[in-house]
């Protein structure tokens, strides 16, 4: 069952122009260090984080919401599988907040795409909340807090 969907639309000019003002004063506000890296680590710097920055504004609105009530940027990290598939990963209180809303006897699963296509950088994000299995424990990189 979908628990929650959120999309987002950053301009990855408008993150190009910040990342010049504030530098790392942003940067370590919003973005993990593994997220730093891989962007840093990227010709296409500015789209990187802009798509990072869209992916979590779209998971907390999955999540129901937005960037409030305690939910920190932070709580919210996108990585890539070997296959470059990108994968959510909450803690703190996002992490809090997506136990919350899975129903007992499931686990949750947050699906995120991104793309951009300058000077746009978009993501969705679907929570899916799955029966869990009898005697098989829940082992998803989405959802660290619940293996």
């Amino acid at each position: 069952m979908i628990l929650g969907i959120g999309s987002d639309l950053a301009n990855i000019d408008r993150i190009e122009a910040t990342l010049a003002r504030f530098g790392a004063r942003f940067r370590d506000r919003v973005f993990t260090e593994s997220e730093q890296r891989k962007a840093e680590g990227r010709r296409q710097t500015a789209a990187t984080y802009a798509k990072r920055w869209a992916a979590k504004e779209a998971c907390s609105k999955a999540l129901g919401t937005g960037l409030r009530m305690g939910i920190s940027w932070k709580d919210m990290a996108v990585s890539n599988l070997a296959t470059g598939q990108p994968v959510m990963h909450v803690t703190g209180w996002a992490a809090d907040r997506l136990a919350a809303m899975t129903p007992a006897g499931h686990h949750a699963v947050i699906h995120v795409t991104l793309t951009d296509d300058h000077p746009w950088a978009q993501a969705f994000v679907v929570i899916e909340a799955l029966p869990l299995a009898a005697g098989v424990p829940c082992l998803t990189p989405h959802n660290p807090g619940r293996m």
